[in-house]
């Protein structure tokens, strides 16, 4: 089983979801389930667990004991497994708490930086271009065109979100972004698409791999004897992959696991093994050799959305033209596709 980077050693709750979701259709985005997150349980249970008691809890929330138990007794039927045992000196995590616990404090602190980023957006939007994009674009993309952009017009404030393809698509539909260049997949009716093109997916080595010194793609089979970095959520790419290889992905050997594609690629840097992103997540400045994939193929589709109805204005409809230019140009190029990249 492979070791989860960022969470410990694979833990009783690993494989449980940190918050209960219900399949529940909505009826604006039939293909979303929507998540019912117990914000006020995990309040409580970052309380008891920083504290050491139930009734340092309660002062610092200014709520009664009674309060604190009730809120932690939902939130471990809602992820049904028990989080916290109460012993003679306090209490005490149990390992599904141990899992939960970083995981929480990251969750939070993230809602927290989201919060702030949308209350300053708020005070000054007019005065910046804001725009979201797949954190995976960022080396062979975003850089080359926020150079443009700052060479074509100086002093031009702008603001990127690099997000994951689900909060892309939160902040187009909310205007905090004017567009986004995401994944086009299980997109919402309420934003409109344009699509750019296929990307495909490439298996990352290091320079003087096997792999990387014979010509032609690697098959999958040549990847048994490898140890594979798995990229999990919220990258969403474990799933595309997960879905194309079937009950073939089980003869791999998925050694690691981690959930950022940069933390996979300075794996691959170190010799950790070797890992499969999409093409363009890789250019001649990562250090690394990109060898194309034989059947099956893995790919993506990548987008532009905007808001359904909306109009961009200068010169946020120049910033998403020459973001456009410029992903075709990378794909059209074969880059990480062709031949082999890298020093």
């Amino acid at each position: 089983m492979p070791l989860r980077l960022g969470i410990g050693p694979d833990r009783l709750a690993l494989n449980r979801p940190i918050f209960c979701m219900r399949s529940k259709p909505s009826e604006r985005c039939p293909r979303r389930h929507k998540v019912h997150i117990d914000f006020l349980g995990i309040q409580a249970f970052l309380a008891v667990a920083e504290c050491g008691t139930f009734g340092l809890a309660a002062s610092r929330l200014h709520l009664t004991q009674a309060a604190i138990s009730h809120r932690m007794r939902k939130l471990e039927e809602a992820l049904g497994t028990q989080l916290i045992v109460r012993t003679s000196r306090g209490v005490s995590l149990t390992q599904a708490g141990e899992a939960l616990l970083p995981r929480a404090k990251q969750s939070l602190r993230q809602l927290e930086e989201t919060w702030d980023v949308v209350r300053k957006h708020g005070r000054s939007a007019p005065a910046w271009v804001s725009f979201g994009c797949l954190p995976t674009l960022a080396g062979g993309v975003l850089v080359p065109l926020l150079k443009r952009v700052e060479s074509e017009t100086p002093g031009l404030q702008v603001r990127v979100f690099d997000s994951t393809p689900g909060e892309i698509v939160e902040l187009v539909q909310s205007g905090t972004a004017a567009f986004g260049i995401t994944v086009a997949q299980s997109l919402p009716p309420d934003l409109s698409v344009q699509e750019i093109g296929v990307e495909q997916f490439v298996l990352a080595c290091p320079p003087g791999h096997r792999l990387c010194l014979r010509p032609g793609p690697a098959t999958w089979a040549d990847l048994r004897s490898d140890r594979l970095i798995r990229i999990s959520l919220p990258s969403g790419n474990s799933a595309t992959i997960d879905a194309t290889l079937g009950p073939a992905k089980e003869s791999l050997n998925w050694a690691w696991e981690t959930q950022r594609t940069s933390m996979a690629l300075e794996m691959v840097r170190a010799g950790m093994g070797v890992t499969v992103v999409p093409a363009l997540a890789l250019n001649p400045e990562n250090g690394l050799v990109a060898v194309p994939l034989g059947e099956p193929g893995i790919s993506r589709t990548l987008a532009l959305v905007t808001r359904q109805g909306s109009r961009l204005g200068e010169p946020h409809q120049a910033i998403a033209e020459a973001a456009v230019e410029l992903v075709r140009e990378r794909l059209a190029s074969g880059q990480g596709t062709q031949g082999r990249s890298g020093p």
